[in-house]
């Protein structure tokens, strides 16, 4: 199993589900905001937590799930 660096799942935040470490930031909803064509910059700028970097690594996650 793949080991990620910014990618998290703790019962104790938003139910389990995958979120940028730190953040109440899940991947689904990173997934939600590329798929209606917002870039990662955009993402980045609604939720200044995260970085490009925590997108990519959230589709990667979504891709090897």
């Amino acid at each position: 199993m793949r080991q990620y660096k910014k990618i998290e799942s703790n019962p104790n935040v938003m139910f389990g589900k995958p979120v940028i470490k730190g953040t109440r930031v899940t991947v689904e909803l990173i997934l939600r905001k590329l798929s209606v064509g917002l870039s990662a910059e955009e993402i980045v700028a609604e939720h200044p937590t995260i970085t490009a970097a925590d997108v990519r690594e959230a589709q990667v996650y979504a891709f090897s799930a």
